[in-house]
């Protein structure tokens, strides 16, 4: 259980800020820009539910939402060598899996993709155009992570992968099931 009875610590004053391990580490680390872009995706998913909250799609934005803070968990919890598995809150492949279903539910009743899709359309479709863009910030930030040596338990990446693949479907899903798609038409403006 958290519990938050103050807000502010002052210990970020001087651009610091500490992992879940209790590790200080400056606040641009690529560890803390990794699970802050986990923060922007949820917040710009929050976003989006201002405009699915009579949808099928609703709870499943609505489960995300946790599961991205468990990825928050994830990111800034370093993985030690010997770690016991189970101690640390990690991404498992079954959530993975979970989105995978999801992502073939709702583009089962999408009509075929004859081109690129625009960001935009309805209000929930644009808002969700938006989340899948910086869901594939963090997705990216994740690879720098791993890059530069840390180790970052691997579903984490493989939910941010579907994660953004989820959410492009969504919005050709909120698109009126892709009639309302807004597509691309290459060279339209020369």
């Amino acid at each position: 259980m958290v519990t938050l009875n103050r807000i502010y610590t002052r210990t970020g004053d001087q651009g610091q800020t500490r992992l879940a391990t209790g590790e200080s580490v400056s606040k641009a680390s690529l560890r803390v820009e990794t699970y802050g872009a986990v923060d922007e995706t949820n917040a710009c998913i929050g976003l989006v539910r201002l405009h699915t909250a009579d949808s099928d799609l609703d709870a499943v934005l609505a489960r995300i939402q946790n599961e991205l803070f468990d990825l928050g968990a994830d990111l800034s919890t370093p993985i030690a060598p010997d770690e016991v598995p189970g101690k640390a809150l990690r991404i498992i492949d079954s959530q993975v899996n979970r989105l995978e279903a999801e992502i073939d539910q709702f583009n089962g009743d999408l009509s075929d993709l004859t081109s690129f899709v625009l960001p935009g359309g309805t209000p929930a479709a644009a808002a969700l155009h938006l989340a899948r863009t910086v869901s594939r910030r963090a997705e990216r930030w994740v690879v720098r992570l791993v890059e530069a040596g840390d180790i970052v338990n691997p579903a984490a990446l493989k939910y941010l992968n579907r994660l953004s693949d989820l959410l492009f479907v969504a919005s050709r899903w909120a698109n009126d099931k892709g009639a309302g798609d807004v597509l691309w038409k290459s060279g339209a403006t020369r």
